[in-house]
């Protein structure tokens, strides 16, 4: 009854599948038969886009969709109902009847699964001497692959161009090198055999929108997995069959590598740097799609007799008698069915035909957690003996109980990964109608719970391996336009709703990023989209008041609060100058507006202690020499070093000074409204800045302060005066010394220090005792006097006369200064 047999062969990307699906849907009934769960769902859903869900059914071991009236069956391959008759057959890959793990299923299709008008197999061409011999009147048709697949070599991970796979054998290597490209280039999604589609599709869809660049996975992406990649890198050409490590085989290489480069674009393919190049003569088969023929086909009777267990296994042991077939190991089945027979209860249980036709059913329960031996085949011993029992259904709250303990979704990956896998066993198991008590609900149960355990894997999955922010970044720098960022009052940036740091000024701090990769794209993103935001913080800050400014203790500059300068040494110490902080935000003339407007600032905040120390156009002589020197004092000097000015000063000059609140005493020169807090607190700051010292950090105004913290040079810059370990300040020196002479003059044989003195200066008598000696005062047994100069010859001294106010004096002093 069945009519035209055509094999559609070829490598990868040859449009065979595309192929199938228009021929099945250009018949009236169709059935086509997928290697994998996640093949079938995919292409169940392509075809009810076109025809309806009313028009399709989709039938694997875990999940069924069977409308009233379906014309067309997707399907997996174990679960073809062969016992429907449809106009069309397809099955693909079916040169995974060589496969020794599921390969007899394959061939079991090929030898005995035929459509009504047309039956078409589709895969690699080795198989077609084999099909040639096994399958009588078949036609083929070969189909070249639409794009070129060459070798590049190997490449470092981080060299690898975007779009590539890696493909790694072990799950702990797909962990480390899916963290290592995530420091290097962002991040990568994960593909492995024991996702579940859902997971598996989720990762996928995050490579396919763009969101990564590489993808590192198991050589379960070699296939039902299409995709954008232009590059395929093995990490490894060993694998671990479920027995034993061996090499890939140039078909499996081929089948992998075949992922690269899809539909009409160029893929190419090679190998990380740590390990060997492949073979040439490998690659040359690859890039050739030149490959040894299949010898032999895994086959395995599907003409079972169930008599007996005995009887049944005997039907399993039974060899093939054609030519290009061979026995196939021993399935997961088969050898569940071996250790339950062992099992005395299991086989009283076992008594008859129909006992034996379930016991084998329920060996053929998928152990999707790989956990063959004890743990699977105690669960399916449990289940063979539930339904032998009385109600011939598995107990409600049994399967509940089960279900219960994996409805959860904490844990690492693995723990995830387990309980999807045995979740996917209570799925299988559902959907056998005749096991369960309402069905529906147990297939509804059982998928939410591995449809939520789907979504926390991928959750979990993303947040390891894969730099969201930077992917986002990434993916939106590609385009040309604008890209959407935000400042808040805090200064958080927001680029594209990622955070990226914050902008202090004109000065943007980056989030902490992990990886050069990750760091340069927050750099790029938020210099691209704070470029409107730093134009209208530089034309607000062009446009501020002064009062909008502030000049800290440290000499920074604040505008609103946010540093965006500071003051470095000038010429003198009166007229420093402004560094713009830092920023490589800011365009040269946004840089030089910025510096100007904190120019003025800064002139602005310095009026108050500028304005008596800057001469005017008409000052000469010693009045503008005296002013000179206050300025370089920063508002004091010492009356010894401005002697010769002072004595030259006309009394016109002396009435100048005095306006300008400068006040010449006996001990220094100095400007009394520069000694309070605010003004010494700016001093200190413009002294610091000039002479590039730390600082003062002082309590300033106090009339005397331990002198320890300073050098002298400091002192005199604040307005005070080092003596004996202590500072005092000027007009506290000079209120001292104007006491100490009254105290002279009353008694001039020596005084005693009187109360007065330590509540002036703040010092204790201890401290003025040790000071006063600095002041030219001395200690006699009859109290403090004027300390007496030293004879310098044995000669009659001559009639003393005042220092500071003889004639004579000032003439001698005038004239050593002219010398």
């Amino acid at each position: 009854m069945a009519g035209r047999i055509l094999a559609v062969l070829g490598p990868t990307n040859t449009g065979k599948t595309h192929f199938a699906l228009d021929r099945m849907l250009g018949h009236a009934s169709g059935m086509i038969g997928f290697p994998l769960r996640l093949l079938a769902r995919e292409n169940y859903d392509r075809i009810v886009k076109l025809k309806g869900a009313g028009q399709v059914a989709l039938i694997t071991g875990e999940e069924k969709i069977v409308p009233a009236h379906p014309r067309w069956f997707v399907c997996t391959v174990e679960s073809m109902p062969l016992d429907r008759r449809v106009a069309f057959l397809a099955v693909d890959e079916i040169q995974l009847c060589a496969d020794p793990e599921r390969g007899h299923i394959f061939t079991d299709r090929l030898l005995h699964a035929r459509g009504q008008e047309e039956t078409v197999f589709l895969g690699a061409e080795t198989i077609k001497p084999l099909l040639r011999q096994l399958v009588p009147g078949i036609e083929f048709s070969t189909r070249p692959r639409l794009s070129s697949l060459s070798y590049a070599g190997p490449k470092k991970l981080n060299r690898l161009p975007p779009r590539s796979a890696v493909v790694a054998f072990s799950a702990s290597e797909v962990y480390a090198m899916a963290e290592y490209v995530r420091r290097q280039r962002g991040g990568a999604a994960v593909v492995l055999g024991a996702l579940s589609p859902r997971t598996r599709n989720a990762q996928v869809g995050l490579y396919q929108a763009g969101e990564v660049d590489y993808i590192v996975a198991t050589d379960a992406i070699g296939m039902g997995l299409n995709m954008d990649v232009d590059h395929v890198a093995f990490a490894g050409l060993r694998k671990f069959d479920g027995r034993a490590p061996r090499s890939l085989e140039s078909t499996e290489i081929a089948q992998i590598a075949g992922r690269a480069g899809r539909h009409m674009n160029d893929g190419t393919f090679g190998t990380t740097a740590d390990v060997p190049g492949i073979d040439p003569d490998v690659v040359d088969a690859v890039e050739n799609h030149a490959f040894q023929p299949l010898t032999a086909l895994s086959w395995r009777n599907s003409d079972l007799r169930f008599a007996t267990i005995e009887a049944l296994a005997a039907s399993l042991e039974r060899r093939p008698d054609q030519r290009g077939l061979i026995r196939a190991r021993e399935a997961d089945d088969q050898m569940a069915l071996s250790i339950l027979a062992k099992d005395d209860a299991i086989a009283r249980l076992a008594n008859h035909p129909e006992r034996v036709k379930l016991l084998w059913d329920v060996c053929q329960i998928p152990d999707f957690r790989k956990v063959m031996a004890d743990t699977h085949t105690r669960l399916l011993a449990q289940i063979y003996q539930h339904l032998c029992g009385k109600g011939r259904k598995l107990p409600t709250d049994w399967l509940a109980n089960h279900l219960a303990r994996l409805d959860r979704t904490d844990g690492e990956m693995d723990t995830l990964l387990a309980r999807i896998a045995h979740v996917r066993t209570w799925t299988y198991v559902s959907h056998r109608g005749d096991w369960v008590a309402d069905p529906a609900h147990w297939q509804a149960a059982s998928r939410a719970i591995e449809d939520k355990l789907s979504d926390a894997l991928h959750e979990s999955l993303t947040q390891r391996f894969i730099d969201r922010r930077t992917s986002v970044l990434v993916r939106a720098m590609r385009d040309d336009g604008a890209l959407l960022g935000a400042v808040a009052r805090s200064g958080e940036v927001m680029v594209e709703g990622q955070f990226v740091g914050h902008l202090e000024g004109f000065r943007f701090v980056a989030d902490q990023a992990e990886g050069a990769v990750a760091a340069k794209a927050v750099l790029a993103a938020a210099s691209r989209s704070l470029k409107p935001e730093i134009a209208a913080r530089v034309e607000r800050l062009h446009n501020s008041a002064d009062q909008d400014f502030c000049l800290d203790d440290q000499g920074q500059l604040l505008w609103q609060g946010q540093k965006v300068g500071r003051l470095v040494a000038g010429h003198t110490a009166l007229a420093p100058q402004v560094e713009v902080t830092a920023s490589d935000l800011l365009e040269p003339a946004q840089r030089d507006r910025v510096h100007k407007r904190l120019s003025r600032f800064v002139a602005w905040a310095l009026e108050g202690l500028t304005r008596p120390l800057q001469p005017t156009a008409n000052q000469q002589g010693a009045l503008r020499g005296l002013t000179h020197q206050l300025a370089e004092g920063l508002g004091s000097v010492s009356r010894s070093q401005v002697q010769a000015q002072l004595a030259a000063l006309t009394e016109e000059e002396r009435r100048i000074l005095a306006a300008r609140g400068i006040r010449i005493g006996t001990e220094a020169v100095f400007i009394p409204a520069l000694l309070k807090p605010a003004a010494q607190r700016l001093r200190g700051l413009l002294w610091a800045v000039h002479g590039g010292h730390l600082v003062p950090d002082l309590a300033f105004g106090r009339v005397s302060l331990e002198a320890g913290p300073l050098p002298a040079e400091g002192w005199r810059a604040l307005g005070y005066l080092p003596l004996a370990g202590i500072a005092l300040r000027l007009d506290i020196l000079e209120r001292l010394t104007a006491r100490l002479r009254d105290l002279s003059r009353a008694q001039p044989d020596g005084f005693s220090l009187d109360p007065a003195l330590a509540s002036l200066t703040g010092l204790s008598p201890a401290a003025l005792d040790k000071l006063l000696p600095d002041l030219g005062w001395s200690l006699s047994p009859q109290g403090w006097r004027r300390a007496e100069r030293k004879k310098t010859t044995s000669r009659k001294p001559r009639k003393s006369v005042s220092t500071e106010s003889s004639p004579f004096a000032i003439l001698r002093q005038h004239r050593n200064a002219n010398r």
